[in-house]
């Protein structure tokens, strides 16, 4: 990331970033109590983590953070070393140098350990800046889980095996990957091994599952070597598929120029690039049809220790065969009763009625009700006085009005006053008769 893409990221999350009083006061050194340079302590920390969360990384450079990012027409922070003195000793950051090497034996660690502790009471906030580089280690955690989960979109089972190659080219670089495996074997959740046949192949054994990673079988080895092996074909087949498309431009060029000669001994390598290609691919899938079979025979394991386990349970509780069919049974129920209740639960679609629309509804059922059989109204009322009962039904409806705020506005006409056998005398059309 270069420091332009920085800055304006910056000036982005910080809209007071060019306001020259603020910026003055933020680049003072750290002075007084802790109370009093606490916000601004708090300021830069937030600031550093955001810009390496936007921008992908976890391991900054002190250098550059004072004099690429933070660089304002030359000004540069005078607590920038503080801010990553403290942070440093609060574990928010931690050198590369202080994490336990992960492509080492046991002993080795352990020794790397106490190195590490007796280096960590030497640093200050000048030598702190003199580091090439320094790790997040909120952002580490956050690399680590992301390397977990894209492995877990791959394979189905408890743990998985990687080379070294691909595993850093996931973690970002060669630095990115040291980190991660040191972090994941200090957590007992990856491990690195390695074998020998005519070179040396290094891998990780990473676990998927919230258990630590078992320790490293034979099986695990056989597992590198094919996974190693279908690497390398692949690469293979990438470079005879770019020897083929140049020899096909070249090809093409030549016999548009007229040299036919030269342009058969491109076809010729076309050829031989085809040939070569169809037995590697041949290889690559015999390579990948192995590591399904041992993939598949690891689940039907799983699967079957599970049975075991769950057999040997049956038989020190004593219980049935049909008690455990029941038991399923039940919890099928509640599984489908919980889907009904959540169904039920979702929110009903909502009517999009304007009031522009209800009013005219309202209008026509006006005027429906106003040149209706009135008979049906009031069958009481002669046939002479229909002309008085219409002008004076009309007149009712016409003085309707539909409120929002109104309860029951549903049954307005209800709510007016319209005649009913058993309110006869309080009919408004009947007094107008």
């Amino acid at each position: 990331m270069d420091s332009k893409s920085v800055k304006e990221f910056i000036r982005k999350e910080v809209p007071d970033w060019d306001y020259e009083l603020i910026a003055t006061a933020r680049f003072k050194a750290f002075s007084g109590q802790k109370s009093d340079w606490e916000p601004k302590f708090q300021f830069w920390k937030n600031l550093i983590v955001k810009i390496a969360r936007h921008f992908g990384v976890f391991i900054i450079s002190p250098p550059q953070v004072k004099n690429e990012w933070f660089n304002r027409g030359g000004l540069t922070p005078l607590c920038i070393d503080h801010v990553l003195f403290i942070m440093y000793n609060e574990g928010e950051i931690t050198r590369i140098s202080d994490m336990v090497g992960p492509y080492s034996g046991r002993i080795t660690q352990l020794f790397y350990k106490v190195k590490s502790l007796m280096n960590r009471s030497t640093m200050s906030p000048e030598s702190i800046l003199l580091e090439d580089c320094l790790i997040l280690t909120t952002l580490l955690k956050e690399k680590a889980d992301e390397v977990i989960k894209c492995l877990s979109e791959s394979h189905w089972n408890s743990y998985c095996v990687v080379t070294r190659n691909k595993f850093e080219s996931m973690c970002g670089g060669q630095k990115e990957g040291y980190a991660v495996l040191s972090y994941l074997s200090g957590c007992r959740k990856g491990r690195y091994l390695s074998t020998t046949k005519k070179e040396l192949i290094e891998g990780i054994k990473v676990s998927l599952s919230s258990a630590v990673v078992s320790g490293v079988s034979s099986l695990d080895f056989d597992t590198l070597h094919l996974i190693w092996t279908q690497e390398k074909l692949q690469q293979q087949l990438d470079v005879i598929d770019r020897r083929w498309e140049m020899s096909r431009q070249s090809a093409l060029a030549l016999l548009k120029s007229g040299n036919k000669k030269l342009a058969l001994r491109h076809a010729k390598e076309m050829k031989l690039g085809t040939e070569n290609r169809e037995k590697c691919n041949s290889l690559l899938n015999r390579v990948e049809e192995v590591l399904s079979v041992i993939a598949n025979a690891e689940s039907t394991k799983q699967v079957t220790e599970a049975i075991q386990i769950g057999a040997q349970v049956i038989k020190e509780n004593k219980i049935s065969i049909e008690e455990v069919q029941l038991c399923l049974e039940e919890l099928e129920e509640s599984i489908d009763s919980q889907k009904q209740v959540e169904k039920a639960l979702e929110p009903a679609p909502s009517l999009d009625m304007e009031d522009e629309d209800i009013e005219e509804e309202f209008r026509k059922l006006e005027l429906e009700i106003g040149s209706g059989n009135l008979k049906d109204l009031n069958p009481e009322a002669g046939v002479s006085d229909s002309e008085g009962t219409d002008q004076s039904l009309a007149d009712v409806l016409l003085n309707l009005k539909l409120a929002d705020d109104a309860p029951g506005s549903g049954s307005a006409i209800q709510n007016s006053g319209l005649p009913a056998k058993n309110k006869e005398s309080n009919s408004p059309m009947l007094e107008a008769a």
